[in-house]
């Protein structure tokens, strides 16, 4: 009798954790419930601030939509081949283009410059690092202005030093030329961003094991050889990052343009994004604007996917 209330007991014992494993959990206490909830403020977030606005800009880009008068109808594809045979798509696209190569050589360049110069703890390191990233905690509209105050032939300080120092006769106008205006820009742009990219490319360096340079130092390499083949390569997610941010945002460029030469001289500076700016506010026409909006997008999502590929490719290598 003992050994049948035992085994009883057993039994029960082994069958009620099987029934409650075997019991569903209410919805709400659900994994899957739980990481719904966790991402629907940002889907919601997405889909109003960016997806409504996409297919808004859309319906746009097909539409005979003038900013005072709003939608008249479809009239697809006449804003695409309005906005392509305009006199400022090509070279504005070519100017973009320029700049961005421009803007992503030298800025890359002078952070990977700085982020070694910075990289080892030593007096001063601190100090120069705040020093360098310091100019990025200022908006880039202010900066502009700043610089626009400097580059004045008239009031600016830079011409007045010029002079003083005897390397010129008359006022410099840093802006008066294609080429000047565009290099001018350019320094503001190194400028204000070198110090961020090079806090990007500093973490990356830190996260470099030291053992590594200890072992290649005792096989002998160079600082040469260290750079070209361990700096480099573990480098290379830091400088992929700065790459594709570094390329996006000087595709984009609208305001240091639009406050230090609003596009002159004779047109010469109208990036891509001005240009859907003068299409929307100043000829008031907002399906050729969308219609850019939507070609850069796609130009961009293009680019992207590319960078992507040909890192993961380099990464696999």
């Amino acid at each position: 009798m003992p050994v049948k209330m035992a085994d009883r007991a057993t039994a029960e014992h082994v069958t009620q954790p099987e029934r409650r494993a075997g019991t569903s959990p209410p919805r709400w206490r659900s994994r899957k419930a739980k990481g719904l909830a966790y991402a629907a403020p940002t889907a919601v977030f997405v889909a109003v601030f960016f997806l409504l606005p996409l297919l808004l800009v859309g319906q746009m880009s097909l539409s005979d939509w003038p900013l005072l008068a709003g939608d008249r109808g479809v009239n697809a594809p006449e804003n695409y081949t309005d906005i392509t045979d305009s006199t400022l798509f090509w070279p504005a696209i070519r100017f973009t283009l320029l700049y961005t190569v421009i803007v992503t050589v030298v800025l890359l360049a002078l952070a990977l410059l700085l982020a070694l110069l910075v990289q080892e703890s030593r007096p001063g390191a601190g100090f120069f690092r705040t020093v360098y990233f310091l100019p990025g905690a200022l908006g880039l509209a202010s900066a502009s202005l700043l610089f626009w105050g400097l580059y004045s032939p008239t009031t600016g300080p830079l011409s007045r030093i010029l002079e003083r120092l005897g390397l010129v006769d008359d006022p410099v106008s840093f802006l008066g030329s294609p080429t000047s205006a565009l290099w001018s820009t350019v320094f503001l742009i190194v400028w204000k961003f070198a110090g961020f990219y090079m806090l990007i490319l500093l973490v990356g360096l830190q996260r470099i094991p030291h053992e590594v340079y200890e072992a290649a130092r005792m096989d002998g390499a160079s600082r040469a050889q260290i750079f070209r083949s361990i700096t480099l390569p573990l480098l290379r997610p830091s400088l992929a990052l700065c790459l594709l941010l570094c390329v996006t945002g000087s595709l984009l460029a609208f305001d240091q343009f639009f406050i230090l030469t609003k596009g002159g001289p004779d047109n010469s500076t109208v990036t891509v994004v001005q240009l859907i700016y003068r299409e929307a506010f100043q000829r008031l026409n907002l399906g050729t604007a969308a219609a850019l909006s939507i070609l850069v997008l796609a130009a961009l999502l293009l680019l992207n996917a590319l960078q992507f590929r040909g890192l993961r490719r380099a990464d696999e290598s």
